[in-house]
Order: C-alpha cells, then sequence, then structure tokens
C-alpha cells in the first residue's frame, strides 16, 4: 500500500482521531489539525491552514460544529482554494445526510478539480456518549423534541473506517455515500436500550422544540450549539428522507453496520452513563 501524507482536520474529535488511528495503523503519515497540534490548524482562523496543509497529499475534512452553521460555505470554499494552491491530490469531506447547507459545501468539493469522496453521515451513536445527549441520560432524564422522528445512527467507528478505506485505496473517487446503521430508531427506544444496558431508570420525555432551545439557553450551551440543534430538529431531524437505511457501509466495507445494541453495550461497558454530572469531561 502507498503511504501517503494525510492531514486530519479535526483529528481529535469523534470520527477525525479515529480515522488517525486507523492511518497510522497502515503506517500512513498522519498529520493532526488541531489547534493544539504544531502546526496548529484553527477553524476561526485561516491563516494557520496554509502551514497545516504543507507537504501533505490528502486531506480529511470536518467542520466544527457542523457544515449547516453560517459561515461554514465560505470557510470551505477557502480551504480547498489554499488545498489546490498546496497541491493536495484528494479530499474526503464528512458532511450531513439530508442538510440543504452541508451540501452546498460538499459542491465546492465535488467541483474544485481534486479527486474527492462524499461521506454524508447520518447521526451518531456517539452523540449519546460524547457529546449534547450526554449530561441528561447522567442525569436520568431525557427530554427532546421531535420524540416521533426515525433515525438510523450510525456509529462513528463505521464512519472512520469508511473515510480510511476512501483514503487509501481506489475506487472511491467521485462517490458520494450516504452512511446510516442499519435500524430507524426513536429517540424513546434509544434511551430504553441505554437503560437496560445500564441497569438504570432512565425517563424519556417528550418536549416542543421551543421548550428545550430554551433549556439549552439556560444551560448556556454555546449560541452556534444551540442554532445547529434548532436547525437539526427543525430542519433534518423529521424530514421522510432521511429515516431511510441505506447499504453503503456494507458496500464501502463488505460488512453489515454497527447495530445501536451493539454500541450501547459496549459504552455501557466503560461507565460513561453512570459518571456523575459534576464529573463529566467535555468530549471535544
Amino acid at each position: 500500500m502507498k503511504k501517503n501524507r494525510i492531514l486530519v482536520i479535526g483529528g481529535t474529535g469523534k470520527t477525525g482521531r479515529k480515522v488517525a488511528e486507523r492511518l497510522s495503523a497502515q503506517e500512513q503519515i498522519v498529520r493532526i489539525g488541531s489547534r493544539n497540534q504544531s502546526p496548529a490548524f484553527d477553524w476561526k482562523d485561516s491563516s494557520t491552514w496554509d502551514a497545516a496543509l504543507e507537504g501533505m497529499d490528502q486531506v480529511y475534512i470536518t467542520f466544527q460544529p457542523d457544515l449547516a452553521v453560517p459561515g461554514a460555505l465560505e470557510a470551505i470554499e477557502e480551504l480547498t482554494k489554499k488545498a489546490k494552491h498546496a497541491g493536495i491530490g484528494k479530499l474526503v469531506l464528512l458532511s450531513g445526510k439530508g442538510e440543504k447547507e452541508a451540501e452546498l459545501c460538499e459542491q465546492v468539493i465535488i467541483h474544485s478539480g481534486l479527486d474527492h469522496t462524499i461521506v454524508r453521515a447520518s447521526w451518531f451513536n456517539q452523540n449519546f456518549s460524547e457529546s449534547f445527549f450526554l449530561d441528561p441520560i447522567v442525569a436520568g432524564h431525557v427530554a427532546l423534541p421531535k420524540a416521533e422522528a426515525l433515525v438510523p445512527y450510525v456509529d462513528t467507528d463505521d464512519i472512520a473506517d469508511v473515510v480510511t478505506v476512501a483514503l487509501t485505496q481506489p475506487g472511491h473517487n467521485g462517490k458520494i455515500y450516504e452512511l446510516t446503521g442499519p435500524e430507524l430508531l426513536k429517540f424513546e427506544e434509544v434511551v430504553d436500550r441505554i437503560a437496560k444496558a445500564t441497569g438504570r431508570e432512565l425517563q424519556f420525555t417528550p418536549i416542543t422544540l421551543s421548550a428545550y432551545i430554551k433549556m439549552l439557553e439556560e444551560y448556556q450551551v454555546p449560541s452556534d450549539y444551540i442554532w445547529l440543534i434548532n436547525y437539526l430538529f427543525s430542519e433534518v431531524l423529521d424530514k421522510k428522507s432521511n429515516a431511510v437505511v441505506t447499504n453503503d457501509i456494507e458496500k464501502v466495507l463488505g460488512r453489515k453496520p454497527k447495530d445501536f445494541t451493539t454500541y450501547v453495550n459496549e459504552t455501557a461497558a466503560s461507565s460513561v452513563w453512570n459518571t456523575p454530572v459534576g464529573d463529566l469531561q467535555s468530549a471535544g
């Protein structure tokens, strides 16, 4: 296998760290794109991007907090120009399934003239263990809007495996992969499975979106995350087109995606859902 020099933007995040681990295990040359690395990469400071791109062959792009947020399109446009100037050969973009704004960012990559693969992912399993749904689960009471929405949650292990293949194996240039798990679940079903795996009593309460947003504001959640959550719940979550299971993971990897129960059992063994709220650390 040819060794490539690969910049993993967001290389300490949910998918980026796993992609970096897999690439390193294959003895690829990996540079982590993060504010705390040297050279640093900071999405909010484009002057850091040239040094991070210099000498790289490929880039895995994850945008924080999401490609749907205001300013993401302009950032992707500028990064793509800098990548071309730096002689980057291939871009792999992590995108969101069913997000119109994210699809505009995809078009920038698609029309860049560079080799590329687009990876559209459904909501992550890990949103319940490494992100904004974790604290309510630990507290024992999950209150969410859109209770009837069906979501094909996908595991970040599967996303990382697909991204790694797209970066290291031929046959994936120009492809758009839509990644989902193998089943559709409602929030109450998710909470019930976590309760069974942990042996805890967890309560689920359906609430309105406005009440949920107000609750997030009271907890002083950052405004860009509140904007994103409002967008995802109001524009994305209950679209019928998103309540669809695909076979793209099996197509790329030759195996079935990880199911939610397997994820829950693996995660319950780590005791993350039993940690006192005051001891929670940021997933990053």
